[in-house]
């Protein structure tokens, strides 16, 4: 009875005509620049993204992995910043006002680089010509002068103050405790200590008293020197200063006019040039203290000084032509922040702004910066961070979790930095519906989601894209170029990939895989171009590694070691279609299913379920067949039954609802002891109105029941049962679309579970439902009468 619902031949597989190109080979076509195939809605979103520059425009690009998502976000972030202005160089310098907050400058790109060596080249310079004015005859005649006047002045002064001592008697002599007044007598002998104790009382007290009046004055007096040094040494100051300032100041004013149109770095040249006069006792002996001294110990010497003219360039953008573009692939704290480094120096860490290093944000500023959030989310403090440089649109840099620790190992705080940068994220859906839901502040931060499709529509415009995108993987590769027939196998290959004879799939990284190994395969054989048979020999070959388990299971039903029936009928058994997922590779096995009933009031028993074995899809399932079941035949009467349901020899968990169609019509067979044909294999969901529904791995099923059969015997009545919905979901191998031609296998189409209990009893559905129903009274009347026996005898 199954004829009417047998599939037409063209059904079983959409292929691809090579007449449909026009070409020889892929070498005649023009390589597929930027874009990327069939996918319209995310390209567009896209570009909405990068066309909007308010804040919180940033692109989440979702989609599943090897759908090009990565190559196009560099592809279309390059096109775009080739029409930007190229950043800003970014530069820490020394804050002469406050050393703990180094100070951040943007200047135009290029300059950074010119800063750095300039600023090099100049104190070098310094350190060799300032020292040679302090070694000139013109330094030392003015010194002398200076000095020379000092000298005189105090010397005068101390002869004047000894001069009126002597006239009381008294001089100063020279001891461990300074210079102090001591008596003389008549001849300007000083009077021994000997001398002064035989002296009466009166006497000795006249002379402490005149001692200690002299020594106040002798007080004043070394304090006029000291201020008359004082201002000796403020004129010898500003002599040196101004005569380093014949060196420096044609420099400086160099350097000023060749920076004169930036205001940031005049102003920072202003404060060298104060600083450097303020310090010039560190530029008078250039650089011959410190050769004398072990690296080592020179730890505070006037080279650790020096660092404060240095110019630390973080970020270098002269090269560039347009904005940057930063693809991080290790998004860690430090890589995206960057960070302070110290080094370790006499047991403790010493750092200054030169040790200051940029992170990708920094890199990327002006342009756009490309994440994985997946690598990003398990990177300590990385997110949270982003959001709020985000937020702030500036970037500070500190050491992770500087604010944690009890005792910082840093004392720098550098300035903030202002940033201008578009994030593109690239991640899977449900990350995104997470952020969505449980990030405030990821909403308002990306507001743009470009979804990628995992398949695109099998248009002749796409496979046209599709032959230029192998053209350009040939030339990229240099990898022999496609013919027409090799192009429409891999097309076919696509359409199987998506599981949609009208699709094609979006997952490129196992087309590529395809196109490397049928290349491989086509230098073996020698062949100037990669032919049909190529690509062909490449699938199996794919197959073929990673089919063991497959085999091994294949091997234990030939054994019998797993019972599988593909001949005769039975009683409440039937044959299952299941798929089984290997990392890439899945393939379809039968299961076989076995009900049995009896009278009782427990309605469906799953063993699976009982077992704790069962998924709750496949629960779900066997609750809605149960209810088929109750609107079918329990109208009139109690459903008066117990049916157990097993998947026989399962050892792992069963899920899904693909064997709905299969576990009704075997309960159908036990209550009703009529045979079910075990030849035939059947799959697909099922509603309470009886509806079949689509299931997923159609190929795979049929394909793996149809294998069980070769390797028993194919006896030209065997095949395999599917909802209608899935015939444009077949992209059969060529060696069962053959069979089917040949009437060797069959394959049916069924919209209701009427329709598959025609084909798996061999007989009309009404027959099946009055017989079951006829049993399920028959039932329900010993049921009712033993009830009522029981009753009596109690």
């Amino acid at each position: 009875m199954g004829n009417n619902y047998k599939i037409n031949n063209e059904q079983l597989k959409c292929c691809c005509n090579p007449e449909n190109f026009d070409f020889e080979s892929t070498a005649d076509l023009e390589p597929f620049q930027d874009g990327i195939i069939g996918q319209k809605r995310a390209v567009d979103a896209i570009e909405t993204g990068m066309r909007i520059n308010q804040n919180g425009y940033n692109i989440y690009i979702s989609g599943m992995a090897g759908s090009g998502r990565s190559t196009y976000a560099k592809t279309i972030a390059k096109k775009k910043a080739e029409n930007k202005k190229v950043p800003d160089d970014l530069c820490y310098v020394f804050n002469f006002d406050n050393p703990e907050k180094p100070q951040a400058l943007k200047i135009p790109n290029g300059t950074g680089i010119r800063l750095e060596s300039d600023m090099e080249n100049f104190i070098k310079d310094l350190k060799e010509e300032i020292p040679e004015v302090f070694q000139s005859d013109e330094y030392d005649e003015a010194r002398n002068k200076i000095m020379g006047k000092y000298q005189e002045r105090s010397n005068q002064i101390m002869e004047e103050f000894d001069q009126e001592i002597n006239e009381e008697g008294f001089t100063l002599q020279n001891t461990a405790r300074g210079t102090v007044p001591v008596p003389i007598d008549e001849k300007g002998n000083i009077i021994k200590q000997e001398e002064f104790q035989k002296f009466d009382e009166e006497r000795k007290s006249k002379l402490r008293e005149k001692s200690q009046k002299i020594q106040n004055e002798l007080e004043k007096m070394m304090r006029k020197i000291r201020d008359i040094k004082s201002k000796a040494q403020d004129k010898l100051k500003e002599m040196e200063k101004k005569l380093s300032l014949n060196v420096i100041d044609p420099r400086i004013d160099r350097l000023k006019n060749k920076y004169d149109d930036i205001k940031e770095i005049v102003q920072y040249l202003e404060k060298v040039k104060y600083d450097i006069t303020q310090n010039l006792d560190k530029f008078k002996d250039g650089d011959d203290d410190s050769n004398n001294i072990p690296k080592i110990f020179q730890q505070g010497d006037d080279e650790s000084f020096f660092i404060r003219y240095k110019v630390n360039l973080m970020v270098d953008n002269r090269e560039l032509k347009g904005a940057p573009v930063i693809f991080e692939h290790n998004p860690t704290y430090y890589n995206l922040f960057g960070k302070i480094e110290a080094k370790s120096q006499f047991g403790t860490l010493k750092t200054d702004f030169t040790m200051i290093r940029s992170g990708a944000v920094h890199q990327a500023s002006g342009g756009y910066l490309i994440l994985k959030i997946e690598d990003l989310l398990t990177k300590p403090f990385a997110w949270e961070t982003l959001k709020r440089i985000l937020i702030n649109k500036e970037i500070v840099v500190e050491n992770i979790g500087e604010q944690y620790r009890t005792i910082p190992i840093s004392g720098l705080k550098p300035g903030g930095i202002p940033v201008d940068i578009k994030i593109i994220l690239i991640g899977n859906p449900y990350i995104y519906q997470l952020l969505y839901r449980y990030d405030e502040e990821f909403k308002k931060l990306f507001k743009i989601r470009a979804d990628f499709d995992y398949e695109m529509k099998r248009s002749q415009e796409n496979m046209d894209s599709f032959a230029s995108f192998i053209c350009s993987i040939c030339n990229k590769e240099d990898l022999n170029h496609f013919t027409p027939k090799a192009v429409s196998k891999v097309i076919e290959y696509s359409s199987r990939i998506s599981e949609d004879k009208e699709k094609m799939t979006a997952r490129f990284n196992q087309i590529l895989e395809i196109i490397y190994e049928a290349n491989s395969i086509a230098e073996v054989n020698n062949h100037q171009l990669v032919k049909k048979d190529d690509v062909k020999k490449a699938i199996l070959e794919k197959i073929k590694r990673s089919n063991l388990v497959e085999e091994k299971i294949q091997e234990n039903i030939d054994k019998e070691h797993i019972l599988i029936d593909v001949e005769g009928e039975k009683v409440g058994q039937i044959n299952g279609l299941s798929v089984y997922q290997t990392g890439q590779y899945s393939f379809g096995k039968p299961s076989k299913i076995t009900a049995q009933t009896y009278i009782g009031q427990d309605g469906i028993i799953n063993i699976e379920r009982e077992a704790e074995m069962s998924g709750k899809i496949h629960n779900k399932a066997v609750l809605i067949f149960s209810g088929y079941l109750g609107n079918k035949y329990a109208q009139d009467i109690p459903l008066s039954l117990n049916a157990s349901l097993a998947f026989e020899q399962s050892y792992g968990g069963i899920e899904g609802d693909s064997a709905t169609a299969a576990e009704l019509i075997a309960i159908l067979s036990s209550i009703a002891s009529l045979p079910i044909r075990q030849e035939i294999a059947i799959t697909g969901s099922m509603n309470q109105k009886g509806m079949i529904q689509p299931i997923g791995g159609v190929n795979e099923k049929i394909e793996g029941f149809y294998k069980v059969c070769k390797n028993k015997g194919l006896n030209n009545k065997q095949g395999v049962v599917v909802p209608k919905q899935n015939i444009d979901n077949l992209m059969l191998n060529d060696e069962i679309v053959q069979a089917v031609k040949d009437e060797k296998f069959h394959i049916y189409e069924v919209k209701e579970i009427d329709q598959a209990i025609e084909i798996m009893f061999d007989r009309s559905a009404n027959k099946v439902h009055q017989k079951v129903k006829d049993i399920m009274e028959e039932k329900a009347k010993k049921a009712a009468d033993f009830k009522s026996k029981k009753d009596k005898e109690d």
